[in-house]
């Protein structure tokens, strides 16, 4: 099993297990993202804190998922970035256009302060 979903009162948060988001699993990832937001989820946090690389294929499945929450209103927040993963998505620029964190509890606070507002 590469994944963790578990579903939490006000988003799902989803767990990488495998330390590679690659092409490998990716697929997999970006099936499970969509499942996840057409049963009605529109948070989802992506905790990547056990993943030591990340290719092409896992940036285009953070970006679907990214574009899904968005699509509903909701919000994605990638959270757990190693320092190789962070590289990749600095150089690709989606820390730009991405919600990060460095952890679960971050995430949970940024998402709490939407629900306020």
């Amino acid at each position: 099993m590469d994944f963790e979903i578990i579903n939490i009162k006000d988003y799902t948060l989803i767990v990488v297990l495998n330390e590679r988001l690659d092409t490998n699993i990716a697929p997999d990832l970006k099936a499970d993202l969509v499942r996840v937001n057409a049963n009605g989820q529109n948070n989802i946090v992506l905790d990547v804190s056990q993943c030591s690389y990340c290719d092409s294929s896992g940036l285009s499945a953070i970006l679907v998922a990214n574009r899904l929450c968005e699509d509903k209103l909701g919000t994605f927040i990638l959270t757990g970035l190693q320092a190789d993963v962070e590289q990749i998505i600095r150089i690709s620029m989606l820390h730009t256009v991405l919600t990060i964190t460095k952890t679960i509890d971050e995430a949970e606070e940024i998402l709490r302060q939407k629900e306020i507002n």
